[in-house]
């Protein structure tokens, strides 16, 4: 089993946990909003992270900053696609179906539908 199906399973697992008992399990009963608001945070603070990695000065700290950051980010996407029932699995699936085509021609496709 990889780490994404791994993760799936104990997010899936900890809906039903007791919410002093897990962060996740408190992230969804806070409902919805809670969990758009740290998906943003996190966004916001990956961004900052990679401004910080992108300077000529940029050290190892920085560039380890950034991988957590981005830990962070997908972690709580992960959250926001459980809390709503999609399989985060959906997603890659959806980058395969789109591998191999020009970005453009994947854009204009979208915009088709």
């Amino acid at each position: 089993m990889n780490v994404l199906a791994e993760l799936t399973a104990v997010l899936a697992e900890r809906r039903s946990a007791d919410p002093d008992s897990s962060y996740v399990a408190s992230l969804y009963a806070k409902g919805l909003n809670r969990i758009l608001e740290k998906v943003g945070e996190e966004a916001t603070e990956a961004i900052l992270a990679a401004k910080d990695a992108a300077g000529s000065d940029a050290g190892i700290a920085n560039r380890a900053a950034l991988v957590g950051e981005t830990a962070d980010l997908w972690f709580h996407t992960m959250v926001m696609l459980v809390h709503l029932d999609i399989d985060p699995q959906e997603v890659l699936e959806e980058l395969e179906r789109r591998f191999g085509l020009s970005g453009h021609a994947e854009k204009a496709a979208r915009a088709k539908d």
